[in-house]
């Protein structure tokens, strides 16, 4: 008889997928007939622009791109990510050394930890955040710090409220502004404090840009534009929701040669080169950002203001987020994060994502995606005013 298959501890280590539950009972009502609206899912409706599609197109034909694609990316490609974040942000990136295109952020960020942490060594998470950052950390064997985002602080973690223990310790600290899944935003004087704590304590900072340019009031800026951050951060960008790219797998990590140098070598370890076409198709998203994001970004601050309006109508306290395509909405007194989902889904068939699901400290919460036309988000927010919470 076979020894059963037993999956490795870090495995066994990952928390619940807490998710499940909600897909399966999703799946079940869309089974019975019933008309779901899908608020769950962190993927843009509408497609991707047609010059990227037309690049790809292009782009396809070539056989020379059907061969591997260089580990370090194209040279056109990181020549149009250096001019992007130049006009973009106002920073000077060497093309060679301090640009490293991804197989979408979320690859990079999981990479990340394996080039910075020891076993034993504390990497710095907010709580709650995108599981890769703990999850990746776990993997790399470190030991993960929770920083919870204070709603007072506008969902900031409170840097002063951490050990000097824990900073000792402490190689890695995840951010991601603007925040999924609370919508909130950081200043510059806000990077300039973790710059200088990264600085002071000798850890590194991974920033995950990805809803940089997903904005609807100030642009959000890179923690690269505060002085000396280049020594101690790196910052991964993402086409996904810039141009409505989820599905591409394209984005990019920006920051100081030794640390682009060391994800460069852990990634040729692990994966090898974007799809050539996709790169050029990436390029041409990039160089026509200005005519190409401004009506993706406009889109969802028409959503955005349409249901937090409605549902304040219905006596909701919903804040109104500065960027993201997301609304982070406190629970109604006595209910979990959880119970508020399941009974949202029971009686009313509207799929939202329990705030459990990203921490423990968000338990209070639900997170609402603006990813359906304006039409049904209101159709959402009736069927929510029918219930009785």
């Amino acid at each position: 008889m076979a020894t059963p298959f037993v999956k490795s501890q870090r495995l066994q280590n990952l928390p619940p997928y807490l998710f499940a539950e909600i897909d399966r009972k999703k799946k079940a009502a869309i089974a019975a007939g019933r008309d779901v609206i899908n608020l769950g899912v962190g993927d843009p409706d509408r497609p991707t622009p047609r010059p990227i599609i037309e690049s790809l197109q292009k782009n396809v034909e070539n056989p020379a791109f059907h061969q591997y694609a260089l580990d370090q990316g194209s040279p056109e490609l990181r020549k149009s990510i250096a001019a992007f974040c130049k006009a973009r942000y106002g920073l000077d990136l060497d093309p060679e050394t301090e640009i490293l295109p991804l197989i979408g952020s979320k690859e990079g960020l999981a990479h990340f930890p394996l080039a910075v942490l020891n076993p034993g060594e504390i990497s710095l998470v907010p709580d709650p955040c995108y599981p890769v950052y703990r999850s990746a950390s776990q993997f790399a064997g470190a030991d993960v710090y929770t920083m919870p985002l204070e709603a007072r602080l506008g969902f900031r973690p409170d840097l002063d409220a951490i050990p000097a223990d824990v900073y000792a310790l402490a190689k890695l600290m995840f951010l991601n502004f603007p925040n999924n899944p609370t919508g909130g935003t950081a200043d510059l004087p806000y990077f300039e404090k973790v710059v200088g704590l990264a600085r002071t304590h000798g850890f590194t900072v991974a920033q995950d840009a990805a809803y940089n340019e997903m904005y609807f009031d100030e642009p959000a800026p890179s923690i690269l534009q505060v002085p000396g951050a280049k020594d101690v951060a790196v910052e991964f960008h993402s086409l996904s929701k810039t141009f409505n790219m989820t599905g591409w797998r394209v984005g990019f990590a920006i920051g100081g040669e030794p640390m682009i140098s060391a994800l460069k070598q852990v990634k040729a370890n692990c994966d090898s080169g974007i799809f050539t076409a996709v790169q050029f198709a990436a390029k041409t998203a990039l160089d026509g950002y200005d005519e190409l994001t401004p009506p993706i970004r406009a889109l969802y601050k028409e959503r955005r203001d349409a249901f937090v309006s409605a549902m304040r109508k219905l006596g909701w306290d919903v804040p109104s987020p500065g960027a993201t395509f997301y609304v982070w909405i406190p629970c109604p007194k006595g209910y979990s994060s959880t119970d508020l989902c399941g009974r949202l889904l029971d009686e009313a068939s509207v799929v939202t994502t329990p705030g459990l699901g990203f921490g423990r400290t968000a338990d209070g919460y639900v997170r609402v995606s603006l990813t359906v036309e304006t039409p049904r988000l209101l159709e959402a927010v009736d069927r929510i005013g029918k219930l009785a919470l």
